[in-house]
């Protein structure tokens, strides 16, 4: 092992150790205490991160992991029992590829390969995954005698007087069909609580000056383990039975026959659970319940996903906590956990400094985020976020993903200050206050740099045409970009979210952003936005270095401009002394060279102007006169082009065609005077098939 895989390694044991304890103590206050911290979905995300380590770092396995372990201790007010078999949790899966890696490890574990077998048995049964808390029932002689919580999965806490007022739980169970109800039996299920009832005690909560409840399951677990049972009755909690924990006396082949017996004994199963006979129809079945979630009077945070042929369930044993032949399909969730790598100033086109928190990939709401906004520098001081932090992302409603919670327990002491800039990222000005925000002093350094980004997506540059001035705007205020090149960086993530944008606008913009990263070298060097360069200098530049580069490279590219004398620029067509110093000191100045590091970076791929040796315009010589109602003159430029002609922006001799727009001037009497052939817009479309 190399000392960089030693360190790498240690590191990774480090943070499982942090990870443990921590989730741990959010697990006591979620179990035991009913008083969460976190949201449901960041502490998922704690989890998962544990379990992807202890996998990656098997010699760090503890038998007592959280990952090992369900719940935690009981309440010392309640009396306690033991649970004749253990009350077990699940593991989580976030994507159909982890759905799909659950099915492998079960197929490997069982020697049995259930994905692709003909079967007249359905596969799966899905059942909703009820945001409440499980609950063990107890009959003897079809009556119940005792209900105990999940507590830690061995032991829970007697809440049996308390459950007698839950209208949904049977106080004694019937024979309503053929299946006999036994001597004892174990049932299991879930008590919860609705949203409307969520919303009315927390009314009075607030009206009483009491903090009010986080959540349904939060109220569920608190109204269930009340002492006086008075209370539990008013808070109208309700339940479904989903489970039998105990040897029956006759023979029950699937899960799904287990809610039939269930049901026939008078217990309350839920209507919606579902059988599936593929993983594809368990990935609609949950999507599917994903958008319609809201009609429900409770909430739901995704599917519990098992194997319905219960012999092949019992084979499947338990690994840790969880058994193998089930596994929660949890919804896309809003927050998640990561790790700050880095952070960058971005420039609003009103000069204002964003901080933009760069993070380890995360998934959170189905999209891989990467950046995160920290609002302002007085935001960072409240949170008291630092590079290499581990941090809670939230993403919703029509805002960028945002950092809500730093976890300092996970620090580890190599945490980074982030500094605050004295000096503007774009052109070097000083910074000033402007109330709780940070300004360029420059007055006009934001607008141009947003001048310079709307320049650099136009028809005549990258062609980025969902890039309008409007979402330019919104990107720089939101500091999703501070220049040009940060364009290329942008994911789905980033954008998804905000107002007027969804899952396909944003895939649609992802798309021609990755479209436009091959361009001419004429039209990158337009886009770039060099002063006093524009299409025909750009066009005299691309060939002069492409007669002089080794190969059409952005760091080659610019290797060759810089290698350039005033002299040598001014010896090129159309380039005077004052065009010649721009480029020469655009190409030496340091911000323009952070924009091409970008652009190498973002691998945008320089390819020669093809020569059309056919078309419709081959040979011709093309002048424009007038204003063009369906085309700018940059865009009839392209188009003459393409179809093989040559733009010529004076009337000559030389000129084949003039095409005259509107108020076409005195370039359409030369045109006259000269005999040369006239075309109105109409032909000009027409001609070219448009």
């Amino acid at each position: 092992m190399t000392a960089n895989q030693s360190s790498h390694t240690a590191h990774a044991g480090k943070r499982i150790e942090q990870l443990r304890k921590l989730i741990a103590y959010h697990r006591t206050l979620y179990y035991t205490f009913d008083a969460p911290e976190l949201s449901d979905a960041a502490f998922d995300s704690l989890v998962h991160e544990l379990e992807a380590l202890e996998k990656q770092f098997p010699q760090y396995a503890h038998a007592h992991s959280p990952t090992q372990t369900v719940g935690a201790a009981p309440l010392e007010e309640f009396q306690k029992a033991p649970h004749e078999t253990p009350m077990l949790s699940f593991t989580d899966a976030f994507s159909p590829q982890e759905l799909s890696e659950w099915l492998t490890r079960a197929e490997n574990y069982t020697h049995q390969k259930l994905s692709t077998q003909e079967n007249k048995t359905p596969l799966f049964y899905c059942e909703l995954k009820i945001d409440g808390l499980a609950i063990e029932l107890i009959y003897e002689k079809g009556i119940l005698i005792q209900a105990l919580t999940r507590g830690d999965g061995y032991i829970g806490e007697d809440v049996t007087v308390q459950v007698r007022t839950i209208a949904d739980i049977p106080q004694q169970l019937e024979q309503l069909g053929s299946w006999p109800v036994p001597p004892k039996v174990i049932i299991r299920g879930e008590v919860y609580l609705t949203k409307d009832m969520l919303s009315r005690i927390n009314a009075q909560q607030q009206k009483e000056g009491k903090k009010p409840y986080a959540n349904t399951r939060n109220l569920a677990a608190g109204s269930l383990r009340q002492l006086d049972p008075t209370i539990t009755a008013s808070r109208k909690l309700l339940s479904f039975q989903y489970d039998i924990a105990s040897t029956l006396p006759f023979t029950v082949a699937t899960h799904e026959q287990y809610h039939q017996v269930l049901a026939s004994w008078g217990c309350t199963v839920n209507p919606h659970n579902r059988t599936a006979k593929a993983l594809k129809d368990v990935y609609a079945l949950r999507d599917a319940w994903e958008k319609k979630r809201d009609k429900l009077a409770y909430e739901i945070d995704g599917l519990v996903v098992l194997l319905n042929n219960n012999e092949l369930f019992t084979r499947a044993g338990v690994v840790g906590r969880a058994p193998r032949g089930a596994i929660a399909y949890k919804f896309k969730a809003l927050e998640a956990t990561t790790i700050v790598r880095g952070v960058r100033v971005q420039v609003g086109r009103t000069g204002v400094l964003t901080p933009v928190a760069e993070l380890d990939p995360v998934l959170v709401g189905g999209v891989t985020i990467t950046n995160a906004t920290l609002h302002n520098f007085d935001e960072i001081k409240r949170l008291d976020v630092r590079m290499g932090d581990t941090v809670v992302v939230t993403r919703s409603g029509d805002v960028i993903p945002k950092i809500t919670h730093v976890l300092t327990q996970l620090r580890t002491g190599k945490e980074k200050a982030i500094p605050i800039p004295t000096k503007c990222p774009i052109d070097g000005s000083l910074v000033v206050a402007d109330g709780v925000f940070l300004k360029c002093s420059n007055k006009r350094c934001g607008a141009r740099n947003r001048n310079s980004i709307i320049h650099f997506v136009s028809r005549a540059a990258f062609d980025i045409r969902g890039l309008g001035k409007k979402i330019v705007d919104r990107f720089l205020d939101e500091g999703l970009i501070g220049d040009a090149g940060d364009i290329f960086f942008l994911t789905q993530g980033d954008i998804e979210n905000l107002e007027r944008f969804g899952e396909k606008s944003a895939t649609n913009l992802i798309q021609e952003i990755s479209d436009a990263e091959k361009i001419t070298l004429d039209k990158f060097i337009y886009a770039l936005g060099i002063p006093h360069v524009g299409e025909e200098t750009a066009r005299t530049l691309a060939k002069k270095i492409q007669h002089d580069a080794k190969k059409l490279s952005v760091p080659e590219i610019m290797r060759v401009l810089q290698s350039y004398s005033l002299e040598i620029l001014q010896e090129l067509p159309d380039v005077g002394p004052k065009v010649a110093q721009s480029i020469y000191e655009w190409v030496r100045d340091t911000h323009n060279q952070i924009l091409i590091r970008k652009l190498t970076e973002a691998h945008i791929a320089l390819t020669q102007k093809s020569q059309k040796t056919g078309g419709v315009l081959k040979g011709k010589i093309i002048c424009i006169t007038g204003t063009l109602s369906n085309f700018s003159r940059a865009h009839a430029k392209t188009l003459i082009e393409e179809a093989g002609g040559t733009f010529h922006a004076s009337v000559t001799g030389k000129v084949n065609i003039v095409i005259a727009g509107d108020n076409p001037g005195s370039k359409l009497n030369q045109a006259k005077d000269l005999g040369i052939e006239v075309w109105n817009e109409q032909m000009f479309i027409q001609k070219l098939g448009l």
